[in-house]
């Protein structure tokens, strides 16, 4: 399931398993998740939209090794939190950033997250100070062996531009993807010229003009596959490292087998002319 990550030094999945919106369902789902082997999961420390104590729940009470798990959270700044906030809004950014950290540390019962990432520049833009104390409060977390990667998310091409000027750049970029624009053409194509690993999430909700085209399903019958499995083949082919938030069981394995399709040349024009 794992390949290996050059812009990283480190090892990275070949599909995440997010738990964004699963609420109290998060424990059993996450359960399952595991059970149906998936070893990666995004998370953040943001209880607006994500129960990180609950999928940390699951994975402390699984059996699977530490070694094997790639987990992933995300600093989130007050104006995404609701009144849960993992910190007090009036420290200083650098201090939320920690208790974040920390907080997420305690929720998986570890000592070290694989990538950890800044949840979304408040800057309009442009990366604003609050960004650049974030990416530096996350760099010092890198550079001391508590966040293996770091990365960023929700974020622009101008935005991550500037990040080239940081100490530490980003290993991680986590956006929604939209087949509408050329699947974050601009961004995803930054990413891979600069050696950063590009996560793509709403591969399904954010596109169902492709998952519902004829094109599609056509691939999907040709390979005994389902649409979702053939668009998420589709991303991996694109560079993209897929995340998927299914709560069905079936579909869980599903998208963990559709990493094994063969798609031709053909099949990839086609549904690249989808976009």
């Amino acid at each position: 399931m794992r390949e290996e990550c050059y812009s990283a030094g480190m090892q990275k999945p070949g599909i995440i398993y997010g738990t964004a919106w699963k609420k109290e369902a998060t424990t059993e789902l996450v359960a399952k998740a595991l059970a149906a082997g998936y070893r990666a999961f995004d998370t953040a420390n943001q209880k607006k939209h994500y129960s990180e104590d609950l999928a940390g729940a699951a994975i402390r009470e699984s059996a699977v090794p530490r070694a094997e798990l790639f987990l992933q959270s995300k600093y989130t700044s007050p104006d995404g939190q609701d009144q849960r906030m993992p910190y007090d809004p009036e420290d200083d950014v650098a201090t939320q950033v920690r208790a974040s950290f920390a907080g997420s540390l305690k929720n998986f019962g570890v000592d070290f997250l694989d990538s950890f990432l800044m949840h979304g520049p408040t800057g309009a833009g442009v990366l604003d100070e609050d960004d650049w104390a974030v990416w530096g409060e996350m760099e010092a977390l890198h550079l001391a062996g508590k966040a293996k990667a770091i990365g960023i998310s929700n974020v622009g091409l101008g935005q991550l531009r500037e990040l080239e000027g940081a100490k530490i750049r980003p290993a991680y970029v986590q956006n929604r993807c939209y087949a509408a624009r050329g699947w974050d053409r601009d961004v995803r194509e930054h990413c891979l010229a600069n050696g950063i690993v590009y996560q793509g999430f709403s591969l399904l909700t954010a596109n169902p003009r492709v998952v519902g085209h004829p094109a599609t399903a056509a691939i999907a019958e040709r390979l005994n596959a389902t649409p979702a499995q053939v668009v998420f083949r589709f991303a991996a082919a694109l560079g993209i490292l897929p995340l998927t938030g299914t709560t069905d069981p079936r579909h869980m394995r599903d998208d963990l087998e559709a990493l094994s399709l063969e798609l031709t040349a053909a099949d990839l024009d086609a549904l690249r002319a989808l976009s």
